[in-house]
Formats: C-alpha cells, sequence, structure tokens
C-alpha cells in the first residue's frame, strides 16, 4: 500500500482548524473573563477590526459564542461563550500556566486565577474512571481510525 497522502484523523487537528486560528483562542479568553463587547475585544486583543469580524463569525457559526444585541441605536452585539465555548476554558487554563512556567518562568505573570477557595488555580488533569493525576507514562494511545497505527499509515 502506498503511503498516505491524507494526514492522520484527528480530533486535535480538527479542533485547531477551528478555534487555532490566530486571535481565536484570544477572543475566548477576553469571553470568559467577560469581556464580550466589539471594542472590549479589539482593545484588549490587538487584532485588526475585520480580523476579528471574521473569528467573531467562525465561533458563533461554530456554536461557541452566541451573539446578543445590548443596543439597538446603534446596533451593537456582545459575545457570550455557549456550552461549547466554556469548556474551552480548562485549555486556556493549561495554556496560560504552560506560558506562566515556561515562558514567564514564574516572574512578572499577567494574570492569577483563583479558585472560589480562595487559592491560586492550579489544573490538573485527571483520570475521571480512578481519580489518579495523568502522567505521561501512564497513558497508552490506541489507534481507531482504520488504517492507520501508532507510527502511520498501516502497509499491506
Amino acid at each position: 500500500m502506498a503511503a498516505s497522502k491524507d494526514p492522520r484523523p484527528c480530533s486535535i487537528a480538527d479542533a485547531l482548524a477551528l478555534v487555532g486560528e490566530k486571535y481565536s483562542l484570544l477572543v475566548l479568553r477576553e469571553v470568559c473573563l467577560g469581556n464580550g463587547r466589539f471594542d472590549q475585544l479589539v482593545r484588549n486583543i490587538g487584532a485588526p477590526r475585520d480580523i476579528l469580524a471574521a473569528r467573531l463569525r467562525r465561533l458563533v457559526e461554530a456554536g461557541i459564542l452566541t451573539k446578543r444585541m445590548y443596543s439597538e441605536r446603534p446596533q451593537r452585539f456582545e459575545y457570550r461563550a455557549t456550552r461549547a465555548g466554556l469548556e474551552l476554558e480548562p485549555v486556556l487554563t493549561t495554556l496560560r500556566e504552560w506560558g506562566d512556567r515556561h515562558l514567564r518562568k514564574g516572574t512578572d505573570l499577567p494574570m492569577v486565577v483563583e479558585h472560589s477557595c480562595g487559592n491560586p488555580l492550579v489544573s490538573q488533569v485527571t483520570c475521571r474512571a480512578c481519580g489518579e493525576a495523568v502522567r505521561h507514562e501512564d497513558l497508552t494511545a490506541r489507534p481507531q481510525a482504520p488504517g492507520w497505527t501508532l507510527s502511520g499509515p498501516a502497509t499491506a
């Protein structure tokens, strides 16, 4: 069998096709912080207005954000996260923590997020079945896409 010209089927790639565009996760960051008005988004993200408008349209079409009118004259809208959008908040948290550790080296942190208990949030991925913290060495990937193995396309 010749090598596949198509990349590995992957939910990560599918998600990145939607939220991996420049500014998309920053839009979600701002909306999760309560800043869903267009002018707030422009100011806080620094995106060009036309590009930001395109990202917002795409996120609304994908069901990640909803758009709600807050002023009729002039007509103005604000954006809010849907359930699917809020499910991306742990991704934002993990990216922020990674950036704090590896890019800022734990100094001059631009934001600290506190849990309702009053302590700074330190997220941790756990197994829902057993409750243990997830470590790379405890994981086993099992490809489910037909014709694919861990190392790539299956050969005849």
